[in-house]
């Protein structure tokens, strides 16, 4: 059974730094493709960032040179840098893994989300 718990969400102020976790378990590190997606209230969710199984790392527009995807496979988790956060970062964040695209995102897993909320 696989499993994607996400810690590290709260609340910045504009500008700071946040690096979510996201701990999986019951597949092998590496086999499926793994990514960050956010949505936030009245929107439709959005990926912000993916890692393919040879490690290639991809970023929505949004956040490309502020947020960093990264994964330790020894530890089987998943990791998301965001830093330079602005108010419009403010979303629920989720962990998912088994990645296609066909004209819109799915995944086979989905974490529960962590809140991240960016305010003065």
């Amino acid at each position: 059974q696989v499993q994607l718990v996400e810690s590290g969400g709260g609340s910045v102020q504009p500008g700071g730094s946040l690096r979510l976790s996201c701990a999986a378990s019951g597949y092998s590190a590496n086999s499926y493709s793994m990514g960050w997606f956010r949505r936030a209230p009245g929107t439709e969710r959005e990926r912000v960032a993916h890692i393919d199984t040879v490690g290639r790392t991809y970023y929505a527009d949004s956040v490309n040179g502020r947020f960093t995807i990264s994964q330790d496979n020894a530890k089987n988790t998943l990791y998301l840098q965001m830093n330079s956060l602005k108010p419009e970062d403010s979303a629920m964040y989720y962990c998912a893994a088994d990645l296609r695209f066909s004209g819109r995102w799915y995944a086979g897993y989905w974490g529960q989300g962590t809140q991240v909320t960016v305010s003065s």
